[in-house]
């Protein structure tokens, strides 16, 4: 399993005691960011993608891929996506104009050629999320069709790491997971150290993180942790993945059943509620967890 802590689905999940399936998260205010907000915060993330490829690979030469036992083609597809990222970037500014964002200042979590590729397919993923999320606040069908266009070839990239490169599965469910703006923000900003004043403020704020054990696998009882308060008695951990979320409530010793259904790339978050995932509820979260299954369906240990 890759992890990283930032970080309508059908499961068989009786078997486990107070465990409920519910829809993916919302916003819990009525202010809807507006057009220039949404690409701006799309620029945020591009800017930080555009920086890691950059930054990657300046680092980590062919011989290093080599040295690693990655593929002789994968340097030069990294190359390619650097540059779909770049094109990303130029194309939001010229549609923004004079209000787009600047680049932050970033503290990447990569080593080593290995750690590059699992952080870039973390990033990717994450970055499809982002815009099949935001996609609901924009207004302009012209900003829908190009923000669709730049969400595909996300998916492309993050399909073909997690395939191609890591040998596992290329896709998650029937559905990919929309993540909540605030969501997706509390993972983009464990990497991001300062951004610059002049920057238009951003409708988002960052939850604390959330962290899962490395080796966690479905079915498994683990330990979680983060730093936060609450008055609830009960705290649930809702396991985002499609279009739905399941919920199996926290012990007391924050340990926590991962549902042994789950597959693919799981956004699990730390709520006082065990029906729904709003920002109202969320005290941490989410972590970034995947879980590699084969073509058989078969989970890959």
């Amino acid at each position: 399993m890759k992890v990283t802590a930032a970080s309508v689905t059908l499961l068989v999940v009786a078997a486990l005691p107070e465990l409920c399936v519910a829809a993916p998260a919302k916003r819990d205010d009525s202010s809807a960011p507006t057009d220039i907000q949404i690409l701006n915060f799309a620029l945020t993330l591009e800017h930080l993608e555009n920086a890691y490829y950059t930054q990657g690979l300046q680092k980590y030469t062919q011989q290093d891929f080599l040295d690693a036992s990655l593929p002789t083609w994968a340097r030069g597809r990294w190359n390619e996506i650097s540059q779909h990222e770049s094109t990303h970037v130029s194309f939001l500014e010229s549609v923004i104009g004079d209000q787009a964002v600047q680049p932050c200042n970033y503290s990447f979590p990569d080593t080593d050629p290995i750690s590059f590729v699992t952080t870039s397919f973390m990033l990717e993923t994450v970055g499809v999320s982002a815009y099949s999320g935001a996609a609901q606040f924009l207004s302009n069908s012209d900003y829908v069709t190009s923000s669709a266009a730049i969400l595909a070839v996300e998916a492309r990239q993050s399909a073909w790491i997690n395939s191609a490169v890591l040998k596992a599965n290329p896709w998650n469910t029937a559905f990919d997971t929309p993540l909540d703006l605030n969501h997706v923000w509390t993972v983009a900003s464990g990497v991001i150290v300062s951004c610059p004043s002049s920057n238009m403020p951003l409708p988002v704020k960052a939850f604390p993180a959330l962290s899962f054990p490395a080796d966690a696998q479905p079915g498994q009882t683990v330990q979680v942790s983060f730093n936060a308060t609450t008055t609830s008695e009960q705290l649930y951990v809702a396991f985002i993945a499609g279009l739905g979320a399941t919920f199996v409530p926290l012990s007391s010793q924050m340990t926590v059943d991962i549902p042994s259904t789950l597959q693919g790339v799981v956004f699990p978050v730390i709520t006082t509620s065990n029906t729904t995932v709003t920002d109202d509820v969320t005290i941490a979260g989410p972590a970034f967890l995947s879980f590699d299954f084969n073509s058989n369906g078969e989970d890959e240990l």
